[in-house]
């Protein structure tokens, strides 16, 4: 699978030159590959939030450089714009960037700024609207009457509308309950399964991109700490928890069985997997 995007020996430093200078990504390199949903996860403070703000050009690397199928963003910086329609970028609590009279308005805001007008705007907006999760129902409401799940859902839908080869989601979830969160990822992953396109999924829950990703990478102080499928990664548990990351609660226990000498495969990483692993050595007599 070829890369869509690569970053290359990024850094990038704030208030250079003032007492407050310090670096939120420092040398970081990580490629993103077409087509695949990438679960971007690590601490608070570990530069997720910095990385995918230069995926777009929203900010420009102090070193470094960032590529988009093989050109760097930067080459020609009159033409940025063009960088942000190809890859879209759903901010952490994105309802707050509302701001039209009714839902279509909203989610038809981009498009229509990109030309699309008449029937072709109208599929491309009732289609996102779809692939978020919102019912048509809600198209002619204002969006400032909806519920906060809902609210998401609608500035979600106003980045898929542009199509963006690459959707950038900066913790989807964060703020909504348990049953609001699942039915948004699982849009989202049936979005990335039917569209093909290329899902960047930001989040601090191993759980999540546990159960999401095809690939995770995992950021830690500003640099990339690993990287592989989610069997790969949660194999190093042990590293991830001296890290100061969790890890899922079905890793933890098939750790926890390991360290008493119970022949588990730490590597298991969801409740299922956990249960036949459980399974298999009752039925085979280990201990």
């Amino acid at each position: 699978m070829e890369d869509i995007i690569q970053v290359e020996n990024l850094t990038h430093t704030y208030g250079i030159g003032t007492p407050f200078e310090r670096s939120a990504v420092k040398n970081m390199s990580l490629s993103v590959r077409r087509g695949e949903l990438l679960g971007l996860i690590g601490h608070t403070g570990s530069g997720k939030s910095t990385l995918i703000q230069h995926l777009n050009g929203l900010l420009k690397p102090t070193s470094g450089r960032v590529l988009l199928d093989g050109r760097d963003i930067w080459a020609e910086p009159k033409k940025i714009r063009d960088v942000r329609f190809r890859v879209g970028l759903v901010f952490q609590y994105p309802e707050y960037q509302l701001f039209e009279e009714t839902v279509y308005k909203d989610i038809s805001f981009g498009p229509k700024n990109k030309g699309l007008t008449g029937d072709a705007l109208d599929r491309r907006v009732r289609e996102s609207a779809r692939f978020a999760g919102l019912d048509e129902d809600k198209l002619g409401k204002s969006p400032f009457a909806l519920s906060g799940g809902q609210k998401r859902r609608v500035a979600i839908a106003g980045v898929i509308a542009m199509e963006p080869e690459v959707l950038v989601l900066d913790e989807p979830g964060a703020g909504l309950d348990p049953r609001g969160r699942e039915e948004l990822l699982e849009h989202i992953r049936a979005y990335h399964t039917e569209r093909g396109n290329t899902v960047v999924l930001v989040s601090h829950s191993m759980e999540e991109v546990a159960r999401y990703a095809d690939r995770i990478v995992v950021l830690s102080h500003g640099s990339t700490l690993m990287s592989g499928t989610p069997r790969e990664v949660f194999a190093r548990g042990s590293e991830l928890t001296r890290a100061g990351l969790d890890v899922p609660q079905a890793t933890r226990i098939a750790m926890e069985l390991r360290k008493r000498g119970m022949d588990v495969d730490p590597a298991v990483y969801t409740v299922e997997e956990l249960r036949d692993a459980l399974l298999a050595m009752r039925k085979g007599g280990a201990r």
